[in-house]
């Protein structure tokens, strides 16, 4: 039988109390345990880091990312993740970039607790105990890969989108089952990886439909302490209204050390390089992304910054497979 690694996270899934509040892991796990299918093989762990998601960064997901490397020396092979839901995508799609086809992972959560208000019991209405079962039935039917399973949808996790804030069904992206996407090669995360990412520093700017003028001030705010990487987020396919001092500060950007990349607001769809997105662009030191979804842009950002110390790097490999 295969054996399942648990991984708990913390999350809406793992409150309890009013207003709600995340249970001591060491109370919580008895009570999932209560409820896990007799003919499954899981064994239950804890994150290292356990926190309400509105909160995870980069740390806390390469430190699940190590754990599951771990335990995957000890043969395990298939993993569920419980998460919160508000970085959810974010988690989903660094877990991908990460792992890739290493092992059969599967991340869900829930927008209602697993328990009652006193944490002693199942709650009379929860999408948790669905969303679990269907997680678990996913990790062992589906090919390896790394995935969301929320509200009965399989979603590739690299294009993962939270769509919803309160509904049940509150993902989007593409359909597992239907599609078929390249996965990431996989990336062993050492300490050394995870003490970096404390200082990763990563920006996104929606362009907003205002003069030129304020845009490029705009711009300039960034160019005394720019962050590792600034993702500006045009319009359309990428479209930004664009004039000679426009490149000019973005050059001055990149020349602190800023990768700069150009990628879209739209939730789905790529940058089309047939529109005049592509004219300046190759003159102004940017990076055009070639990524499934901004959570993935993130999630590869993150990548390249634990992978390449200098910007230029960041230039000469970023269409690499990474």
């Amino acid at each position: 039988m295969k054996k399942i690694a648990l991984l708990y996270m913390g999350g809406t899934f793992g409150c309890s109390g009013e207003p709600l509040s995340p249970m001591p892991a060491e109370n919580f796990i008895p009570q999932l345990q209560r409820i896990l299918p007799l003919h499954l093989n899981i064994e239950c762990f804890v994150a290292p880091s356990i926190k309400d998601s509105s909160a995870s960064t980069a740390t806390d997901w390469l430190q699940l990312i190590q754990l599951i490397q771990n335990l995957q020396l000890k043969n395990y092979q298939h993993f569920v993740v419980i998460h919160g839901t508000d970085t959810l995508s974010y988690a989903s799609a660094t877990l991908a970039r990460f792992l890739g086809q290493s092992a059969h992972v599967v991340l869900t959560g829930s927008q209602y607790p697993l328990l009652n208000v006193n944490g002693t019991n199942t709650r009379e209405f929860t999408d948790a105990i669905d969303n679990l079962n269907f997680a678990l039935d996913a990790v062992v039917t589906s090919a390896v890969g790394v995935y969301l399973a929320f509200h009965h949808q399989l979603i590739h996790a690299q294009t993962a989108l939270k769509q919803h804030t309160t509904e049940l069904d509150a993902f989007a992206g593409l359909n597992a089952k239907e599609n078929l996407i390249t996965h990431q090669q996989s990336y062993v995360v050492h300490e050394r990886d995870i003490e970096k990412a404390h200082s990763f520093n990563c920006l996104s700017l929606m362009v907003q439909p205002i003069a030129i003028e304020q845009q490029i001030a705009n711009l300039k705010n960034f160019q005394q302490h720019p962050p590792h990487v600034l993702i500006l987020q045009g319009f359309g396919t990428g479209n930004l209204a664009v004039n000679d001092e426009f490149i000019a500060t973005l050059h001055a950007i990149h020349a602190q050390g800023c990768a700069i990349v150009l990628t879209t607001q739209v939730p789905f769809g790529t940058i089309n390089q047939h529109y005049a997105v592509s004219e300046w662009t190759q003159h102004a030191n940017i990076i055009i992304s070639d990524c499934l979804g901004h959570t993935d842009l993130y999630a590869k950002a993150l990548k390249m910054y634990l992978q390449y110390d200098s910007v230029d790097q960041w230039h000469a490999h970023w269409h690499d497979s990474v």
